[in-house]
């Protein structure tokens, strides 16, 4: 079933976005206009049943010339595909009472739904996710798009660049990918000449790692984590990679600059020069070491300890905890300047530190503890404009650390038509990703089937999101203030809906909209459990059941 599956899936993409429209767009407006280039025809078999493919996968076109036994079977197994895989690319919706934030969405889905490849590139399902003139894809872009990418019904585009990112490391290029991709199927030339010479940040593969466990634990996907080319990619980039490019915690400032290519080092050569550079900062030449990489160490080891604690290797995953933490304490007790109350961001081959950009990384890759530090880290991002492509992971980054006010300002701010470069694909995916995570609080576990949510922005009155993918499955949610969520589960699969509120309460309300008539229903009293964040905050919650096409609302009793 799952191969016949990935075939159709296939056609489908073969079918989307027909006239693949490229050109950059700067307002709304504009996107209306030339972004609607995603030709959905009228569907068509051989028999009545345009309805019922419809609701599969509404706009696509089908040419069938079967007899009525066959078509039925087709039928089966194009919905059931649908409901193994997900929507059509772009079904999800959100409205909200604010409606700032609402227009935010619609621009940033359609931008981001703009730079889907073209059916028939070479590559296979892609889309932009580096410099747009590029036609490529990039391994730190795509890490962070990934999940903007998941909401917005992409699945086969992550995969597809997820996978030829993990297959291509070589002992050749020292345990390296292909940073940048193209449509062709090939390595972008502005960053590859050979394996002896081509442009790569070193922090990618942990990046990577993070990004295909995410990706996992969103989707329901196991081939992220089985599918023996990723397996492979883990086990190589948190032993071998490591060793060959000296990124031993105890090696961090007495590492050569350039030991992948200490007997051809040119200079002059950027490829050669950037071989290896210890940082996603570009800025600064001669780099030993960056704090975002060290970060980036400390994430991918806690992502492959994590792996391993899935699998049932207990042992293990203590041992990469382990390392994991010596990371974590390199940044706590080497990294931080006292004098500027700042983390230092970079260490030079002249054995100086020195501060650029890259505090971003150290809040994405969650490798500061909670405490003084980290809150002076967010306070100085704070202060003053960034480039896009850092200012694109903040929101997200705010809401998860209680600042939703200032997250909420800087989505409006990244989606304004006077914000220069708003167009960088960046922006889009990570405005979709920080409001569906971030405000609509959505964290879904694969590991244990649970779709937790807990509204971040009370003060925002109603928000909603419709026909979300999540889990194999389809989900609306709506909050409506601080006490009250209402979930609807329009798949096929059960899910648990961990129903979580802000504070220490002690009981809810629930009522199960398929549990009586409506004229005689009445709410439930439920116990309400409480969890403490690692930043000491405290949730309610209670864990709630949803069978397919039922609807749950929960209201908490905030006295």
């Amino acid at each position: 079933m799952t191969q016949i599956c990935d075939q159709i899936h296939k056609g489908i993409y073969s079918l989307r976005n027909k006239s693949g429209s490229r050109q950059a767009v700067s307002d709304s407006s504009k996107i209306k206009r030339t972004a609607n280039g995603f030709n959905f025809p009228k569907l068509t078999i051989g028999i009545n049943s345009q309805s019922t493919i419809k609701r599969c996968y509404p706009g696509y076109k089908f040419i069938y010339k079967v007899r009525f036994i066959a078509a039925i079977a087709f039928l089966f197994v194009l919905s059931s595909c649908a409901q193994s895989f997900g929507q059509q690319s772009g079904a999800v919706r959100f409205v909200s009472s604010d409606t700032a934030l609402t227009n935010s969405f619609a621009w940033a889905k359609q931008m981001a739904l703009h730079y889907q490849g073209k059916p028939g590139d070479p590559v296979g399902p892609w889309y932009e996710s580096a410099l747009p003139p590029r036609n490529a894809f990039c391994m730190r872009d795509v890490s962070h798009q990934s999940i903007g990418g998941a909401i917005l019904g992409m699945d086969l585009e992550n995969k597809n660049m997820m996978t030829l990112f993990v297959s291509n490391i070589s002992e050749g290029k020292d345990g390296c990918s292909f940073w940048e991709m193209n449509k062709e199927g090939k390595p972008a030339p502005e960053d590859y000449r050979n394996d002896s010479a081509f442009w790569y940040n070193l922090p990618a593969n942990f990046d990577v790692m993070s990004a295909c466990w995410r990706l996992y634990k969103w989707t329901g996907d196991r081939s992220y984590i089985t599918d023996h080319r990723f397996t492979h990619f883990f086990d190589k980039s948190v032993t071998d990679y490591i060793a060959k490019w000296v990124l031993q915690p105890d090696s961090l400032l007495t590492r050569p600059t350039h030991p992948g290519n200490l007997d051809s080092y040119d200079e002059n050569d950027a490829f050669k020069r950037c071989r290896g550079l210890p940082s996603y900062s570009e800025g600064v030449r001669n780099i030993k070491m960056g704090a975002d990489l060290v970060a980036a160490i400390y994430r991918g080891l806690m992502t492959y300890g994590e792996l391993q604690a899935h699998n049932d290797k207990p042992a293990l995953a203590r041992r990469y905890y382990e390392k994991a933490k010596k990371y974590q304490q390199e940044l706590e007790n080497k990294w931080w300047d006292n004098s500027a109350d700042l983390y230092n961001t970079y260490y030079s081959d002249q054995l100086e530190f020195g501060k650029t950009e890259g505090e971003t990384f150290l809040l994405w890759f969650d490798a500061l503890s909670p405490g003084t530090k980290k809150s002076k880290t967010i306070a100085h991002l704070l202060s003053r404009r960034w480039n896009v492509e850092n200012m694109s992971y903040q929101p997200l980054i705010l809401y998860r650390n209680g600042y939703h006010k200032e997250a909420y300002e800087q989505i409006l701010y990244l989606t304004s038509p006077n914000t220069k470069r708003r167009e960088y694909p960046e922006v889009s995916f990570g405005v979709v990703e920080a409001i569906v995570q971030g405000l609509m609080g959505i964290e879904p576990d694969a590991t244990t089937g649970v779709i937790a949510t807990c509204y971040n922005d009370p003060n925002i009155k109603t928000s909603r999101i419709e026909h979300l993918p999540i889990l194999r499955t389809s989900i609306d949610l709506s909050h409506f203030g601080a006490d009250r969520s209402e979930m609807t589960n329009n798949g096929h699969r059960s899910i648990i809906w961990r129903a979580e509120f802000k504070g220490a309460l002690k009981y809810a309300e629930m009522l199960d909209s398929k549990s009586k008539e409506k004229s005689t229903k009445k709410a439930k009293k439920v116990a309400l459990k409480q969890a403490r964040l690692p930043d000491g905050r405290v949730v309610s919650y209670v864990d709630v059941r949803l069978e397919p096409g039922s609807k749950i609302m929960v209201k908490a009793n905030m006295n």
